[in-house]
């Protein structure tokens, strides 16, 4: 099964395309053999999910920019290998619905990206899924929060005041998750200095 390929003046594939083939798989042994020149991977309309995705496999494309996933069945659970190469993903209209984990998972894999596309998945909520108006402005402030670099998500540039307010608002909700851990800790330790001080009593008593 051949791919579509734009060959370079190196008769090296740059591109290649197996999209609208009803993948169940990737076909390794006809990428592998472009892993030294290949840039661009679109593996998107088909049927590929979690279970025979092989990232070690795919971390051998060093100098892969651009991975084009678009119309497959991944869930927020997908793994990759780490690829400083990668600026650019593709993953609209999947099985995404777990943004936290999504969006880590990006963030540690792929520490140079700069274009992030995920519409149409349950967790990147807007008008194409149902969501409103404030969930999509949530959802983007929470990814440009986490992933600082990016410079266009999904099909919006992001702006610069975009960037500051997402790390305002995430930096005042994690002040108050540890002001809210603080809490808890300490009444804890109240707890055990009570319990721990009842007993003691108890046992003088006796």
């Amino acid at each position: 099964m051949d791919g579509h390929s734009k060959p370079n003046h190196a008769s090296k594939f740059q591109w290649l395309s197996f999209a609208y083939q009803g993948l169940t798989e990737l076909p390794y042994d006809n990428i592998l053999k472009q892993a030294d020149s290949l840039e661009v991977l679109d593996l998107s309309y088909n049927l590929l999910d979690d279970i025979y995705w092989n990232p070690a496999l795919l971390g051998q494309l060093e100098k892969l920019s651009t991975l084009i996933l678009d119309c497959n069945n991944y869930t927020s659970h997908v793994k990759f290998p780490y690829m400083a190469s990668v600026t650019t993903l593709c993953i609209n209209k999947n099985k995404i619905n777990n943004l936290p984990v999504f969006v880590e998972e990006i963030r540690r894999k792929f520490p140079n990206i700069r274009i992030l596309s995920m519409m149409n998945n349950e967790a990147a909520p807007s008008y194409f899924n149902g969501g409103s108006l404030t969930q999509y402005k949530d959802y983007r402030q929470y990814v440009v929060s986490q992933i600082p670099g990016l410079e266009i998500l999904d099909d919006t540039e992001v702006l610069e005041k975009e960037r500051a307010q997402a790390r305002k608002t995430y930096r005042l909700q994690r002040q108050s998750r540890n002001s809210s851990r603080k809490r808890r800790e300490k009444d804890e330790s109240s707890r055990r200095r009570t319990h721990m001080q009842k007993k003691s009593h108890t046992v003088i008593r006796q």
